[in-house]
């Protein structure tokens, strides 16, 4: 997993890359480059609202102008978010386990290719499942 999270961040030009599982209540890091926190609360997470479309990526250009994100404290504080793509990570059964993310610190435009990111999530979904 974690040469999936550097490989992400490179593609990515992102300091910032996790697989992420998310449960009830936490967000908790599988592998990450560019985080100190082994978890955080779901409240606080990106990668919960990339779960609740299994399907699709989700691109946040910049957070500060997203209402969702605008007062998350990884926006306001330390790492100091400002652009996300999360591709979900989806069992067998179609249920979202938690995602592939990037992360940075500057906003970028709408034209963010995930292309490489899905190739790269397909392969985390591999690894996670038995």
């Amino acid at each position: 997993m974690q040469r999936i999270v550097e490989q992400a961040a490179s593609l990515a030009g992102a300091s910032i890359a996790a697989v992420s599982v998310i449960d009830r209540s936490r967000q908790w890091f599988a592998a990450k480059v560019g985080i100190d926190d082994s978890e955080k609360p779901r409240s606080e997470s990106f990668c919960a609202f990339a779960i609740l479309r299994p399907g699709e990526p989700l691109i946040v250009c910049d957070a500060m102008r997203d209402p969702r994100f605008a007062q998350n404290p990884a926006v306001l504080g330390v790492p100091h978010v400002r652009f996300y793509a999360g591709i979900p990570l989806v069992d067998r059964s179609g249920y979202a386990l938690g995602a592939l993310c990037v992360a940075d610190t500057q906003p970028r435009r709408d034209d963010f290719d995930v292309y490489d990111l899905t190739h790269l999530a397909r392969e985390a979904e591999r690894l996670m499942q038995p």
